[in-house]
């Protein structure tokens, strides 16, 4: 009996292989025919997605992995690389398992794969989306032509607190902008044929509120009221769902005292029954053992609320492959509820085709002529310019000239295995291209660059360490920070003008890299204060993956230029905006606060009943005592090296109807000498509704290019949609009344208008 089953199996599946289906074909109908053929084992088998670990190909067969591969317990592999490891372990899975049911290889392909662009916050700054969306086409086209076929990305958390280390892999604190942009990544990984071999399954993360978390502390408690979820951080998950994403992964936080991974209500209620999302769940890494920590039972319990919460795939927890058996038996779970999970996850691998072809992402050519190409590298550097913030120019600084003496000082100035950022787990580090290889290439034999260290990360050897982990070192200098400055001031003084390259590390952000001084380290401070007294002009490049507190670099360093971590090609892409190759165009997309004690701080908060009005301070009204409401840099922000004017708002009415549309323009003019680009914004305000509003509300935004004098007229179109919000009752309306329109270039310096919903 056992050998007319697997001889069935065995048709069954090379039939899937070989025979090219029509595109009427039914998926559901096939993925029932695997299951009819399935024991519950194997079903619950496929609700698991174990980790790589560590191996060399000669011993893929004879390592763990690879028998919990035979024996039908992974439903896929994440954490692995390259054609030849990824082939090596999909051919256990169809050739020695009893099914042979293709493996799923996911991996966090996060910004980029081995060409590697800016890192997600600083992608956002350019609020360019179809470059947004150019960047996920080639990461996916390069892990897929290594293997992969699955990215636990985007990231679409809406965060407004910079002490999270995860800002810098998410897209701001804007809901708007942050639903386009999830669904310009959506896009570009999955293209619009998950079948082809050069796309890849998304996996928008982390399903729901992680970028809530209390004091910015990484994995903590998230609580908030449902309004705001529906109206500020649920958004740019549902853009990411309605645009066809194939998977979520469920967050570590709790959601209503739930851990999110257990959470019905999250995992069903929003996402399936009103979202109509009809992909499948995975957890974050061990997340559902991690349950039983929470404090909601032991293992059995908590993976038995997590299936039943609709959680379809363990990540390394194993918790769901021990546990769910036992659960059958003692009549905590259906066995439906297994069905209905394993039914997800094998409809996503006949989506992308594995079951055609097993062995369609294991192309060698394509591994070695597709990926870390000459034209992807061209382009990671064309986005990485167009990233780049301008926060401040005093005198016109910028752009330098290639010629004459440049002293480039400081612990980011060489340190290549840096320009990547967090979450570059594919990255070349050693043909990254730092800044001191990229100024050097600009001026070539035009001026002299001459380079110092100045100062270490951080005095603290310890921060330093926790700060420079997964192969990101900045080689620590034993000399002491007095010797170090000293060496960068006697070559600071030779020089015309001096580029400091100060910051944080790569791994200063990122995941577990909360931050409760969000300052530049005390150490880098110090040195900039010995640069300045030199009194040469002195151009302060910063590396960050979050809004950092600046308010001594803005009073006393005269230009300011923000490159994030600019990925692979960030030294040639600083240089060429350095130099005036290109024009800084990039606007924030988080509010940089004065001091971390103003945090959480952003743009589209709502008034108080006490709110201040006039000059700061005024007893008995809603400020503080040392420093100002008001931001460092505001939402939007962002200079250029030419000066835009903004005209008067014009409407086509004053007055609109729900069926109506309002047609919004503005002249925008180019004042300088020099083309540029700038990203016209716009804004609104509800000005009384049911529920009270945020002050502004981006609703809109266009990145133009203009030559210098040019005019042009900029048009938007306001509907109905725009204007609604989720009420308390959670029902998405637009209520009469007036609205506050405001057109400019952030969300503090604005023109405005009114008009009013009838």
């Amino acid at each position: 009996m056992k050998t007319l089953v697997g001889l069935a199996v065995l048709i069954l599946v090379v039939s899937c292989s070989q025979v090219p289906q029509s595109k009427q074909s039914s998926i559901d109908a096939r993925v029932d025919s695997v299951m009819s053929l399935m024991t519950l084992e194997e079903k619950i088998g496929q609700l698991n997605l174990p980790s790589a670990g560590a191996f060399v190909t000669g011993s893929v067969e004879s390592s763990d992995i690879a028998k919990k591969i035979e024996q039908g317990n992974a439903g896929g592999l994440f954490n692995i690389k390259t054609v030849a490891n990824i082939r090596a372990m999909q051919k256990i899975a169809v050739e020695k398992s009893r099914l042979k049911i293709p493996l799923i290889f996911g991996m966090d392909v996060i910004h980029g794969y081995e060409s590697v662009f800016p890192i997600p916050l600083g992608l956002s700054c350019s609020w360019d989306i179809n470059l947004i969306e150019r960047s996920a086409r080639i990461a996916a086209t390069e892990a897929s032509a290594d293997g992969i076929n699955w990215t636990f990305s985007p990231m679409v958390d809406i965060s407004r607190d910079p002490r999270w280390g995860r800002v810098s892999e998410g897209n701001g604190e804007d809901p708007y902008l942050g639903s386009e942009i999830a669904k310009a990544m959506v896009r570009g990984y999955q293209g619009n044929d998950l079948s082809a071999n050069n796309t890849i399954m998304s996996c928008v993360k982390h399903y729901a509120l992680y970028g809530a978390s209390e004091a910015g502390r990484d994995y903590n408690t998230v609580d908030m009221s449902h309004q705001r979820m529906y109206n500020d951080y649920f958004p740019p998950y549902k853009a990411a769902v309605d645009a066809g994403a194939g998977s979520i992964m469920a967050s570590f936080n709790e959601v209503d005292g739930i851990p999110a991974t257990a959470n019905k209500w999250l995992l069903t209620e929003v996402l399936r029954n009103q979202w109509g999302f009809n992909g499948f769940v995975v957890s974050d890494y061990t997340a559902v053992n991690e349950m039983v920590t929470h404090g909601i039972g032991d293992i059995q319990t908590v993976t038995a609320k997590a299936l039943e919460a609709g959680l379809d795939m363990d990540m390394v927890s194993e918790g769901l492959l021990t546990t769910l058996g036992k659960s059958i038996e003692e009549g905590r779970i259906s066995e439906r509820q297994i069905d209905d999970a394993c039914r997800r996850i094998l409809k996503a691998k006949f989506l992308l085709g594995l079951f055609d072809d097993p062995y369609k992402y294991c192309d060698e050519n394509r591994a070695k002529s597709e990926v870390f190409t000459t034209a992807n590298r061209a382009e990671a550097r064309t986005v990485a310019s167009q990233s780049f913030v301008l926060l401040k120019n005093k005198g016109n600084v910028l752009p330098i000239k290639k010629s004459g003496t440049i002293a480039l000082i400081g612990p980011l100035a060489d340190a290549k295995e840096n320009m990547t950022g967090t979450w570059s787990v594919a990255a070349r580090f050693s043909e990254s291209i730092s800044l001191r290889e990229g100024l050097q290439k600009a001026v070539g034999t035009q001026a002299k660059i001459l380079y110092a260290k100045g100062s270490n990360l951080a005095e603290d050897s310890i921060l330093e360490k926790n700060s420079t982990l997964f192969g990101k070192s900045l080689h620590r200098d034993k000399r002491s920070a007095t010797a170090l400055r000293d060496e960068a001031l006697r070559i600071a003084k030779s020089a015309d003008l001096i580029v400091a390259a100060v910051g944080e590390a790569a791994e200063m952000n990122g995941e577990a890299a909360s931050r409760t001084n969000i300052e530049i380290p005390e150490t880098q401070r110090e040195l900039l204060k010995a640069l300045l007294k030199t009194g040469k002009p002195v151009v302060l490049v910063l590396f960050t993956g979050r809004p950092l507190a600046l308010t001594w670099e803005e009073q006393n360093v005269p230009a300011i230029l923000n490159v994030w971590f600019g990925g692979s090609e960030a030294g040639d892409a600083i240089a060429d905006v350095l130099f005036g190759d290109v024009n800084p165009s990039g606007k924030l997309t988080m509010t940089f606060p004065q001091n971390v004690g103003q945090v959480p701080l952003y743009y589209a908060h709502k008034n108080t009943g006490r709110p201040l009005s006039g000059p700061w301070f005024q007893k008995f009204l809603s400020n503080y005592l040392d420093v100002s409401n008001e931001p460092l840099y505001p939402f939007g922000f962002g200079l250029s090296y030419t000066e835009f004017g903004y005209g008067d708002i014009k409407l086509s009415a004053s007055e609109i109807t729900a069926s109506d549309s309002l047609r919004v323009s503005m002249d925008v003019t180019n004042k300088g000498s020099r083309d540029g680009s700038e990203i016209v914004q716009l804004y609104i305000r509800d000005v009384v509704g049911s529920v009270t509003r945020p002050m502004k509300e981006l609703k809109g935004f266009q990145k133009i290019s203009l030559k210098a004098g040019e005019t042009r007229t900029v048009n938007f179109t306001l509907g109905t949609k725009d204007l609604s919000f989720y009420n308390s009752e959670l029902k998405f309306v637009a209520e009469p009344g007036q609205f506050q329109l405001f057109v400019g270039g952030n969300s503090r310096d604005v023109k405005q208008a009114t008009f009013e919903l009838k």
